[in-house]
């Protein structure tokens, strides 16, 4: 029996498998890439990987063993995702998993902005698999907004069509270090985590704290949706992914990812990272 990490040389990923070799020796630890060679530094830890791409179901066959606990972290490639998530499901179930923990999104079936679809539709078919489940219904990282800081400073403003509407962010490694936390732990079979932030914030509010670190006036620009779409595709960003962000900047103003039910910082047994450290940390980063 073994802790499966899938997607494990992803942004999350990653940090999942650093938070479990905290918890567990490495030989304990299977790490599921596209490419093995990016899972290199993993091996080299003493991690085991296999390599399976969820777009192709017959390399999930032997990824998972009877009595695993699995983190399933959902794929990135929209409209393609609920096919691909029913073939590690369907994986999971064949090889008699103790635990299937899936990477959802915060509300789960409540969130109706476009990026949620899939994410539901997955957890519909999980739970119907009878597989033995988790979900860990993930809210907005920080990262999120932070990863963007050099274009907020290059254009002096922050853009977005999300209104006054509150997001409840944390940090990525905080998100990690909770799925670390049930994977290692007892009691997590069939249970659902609505995971945020403990403070939710208005991206005004995230326009002053990045002026007040700064020291420049950073106002924050709301847009209509349509704009804001024009704008990231004339930035480079592929239309589809642009709508969906700004859909989901809408289900922002709706309210529907401000929720701040303390489940994330319960589980990691400490407050969520701060807003204002995260723009700290990723300033630090930025070219002089």
């Amino acid at each position: 029996m073994s802790i499966v990490v899938t997607g494990a040389t992803g942004a999350l990923g990653r940090l999942v498998v650093e938070e479990l070799l905290k918890r567990t020796a490495p030989d304990e630890i299977v790490a599921v890439a596209r490419d093995r060679a990016k899972a290199a530094g993993l091996a080299a830890r003493g991690v085991e990987v296999k390599v399976a791409d969820y777009s192709r179901p017959e390399t999930l066959q032997g990824v998972f063993a009877s009595g695993d606990r699995v983190l399933f972290i959902s794929g990135n490639e929209a409209g393609q995702r609920l096919t691909q998530h029913r073939a590690v499901i369907d994986a999971a179930r064949e090889a008699g998993v103790a635990l299937l923990a899936y990477t959802s999104v915060l509300g789960g079936p409540a969130a109706t902005f476009s990026l949620a679809e899939e994410h539901v539709a997955t957890e519909q078919a999980l739970l119907a698999s009878g597989v033995p489940y988790c979900l860990l219904r993930n809210g907005w990282y920080h990262e999120n907004y932070t990863g963007a800081l050099a274009t907020t400073l290059r254009t002096g403003a922050v853009v977005g069509s999300a209104g006054q509407g509150r997001v409840a962010t944390a940090a990525r490694r905080d998100y990690a270090e909770a799925a670390a936390v049930v994977l290692t732990g007892s009691g997590h079979e069939n249970s659902v985590y609505e995971l945020s932030g403990d403070i939710a914030w208005t991206m005004a509010e995230y326009a002053a704290e990045v002026s007040r670190q700064t020291g420049r006036r950073i106002p924050y620009r709301d847009l209509p949706q349509e704009r804001y779409v024009a704008l990231m595709v004339e930035a480079g960003v592929p239309a589809l992914g642009a709508q969906m962000v700004a859909d989901a900047d809408a289900g922002i103003a709706r309210g529907e990812l401000a929720a701040t039910p303390g489940e994330l910082s319960g589980l990691i047994g400490r407050p969520t990272t701060p807003l204002a450290e995260a723009i700290t940390e990723a300033l630090k980063e930025l070219p002089a």
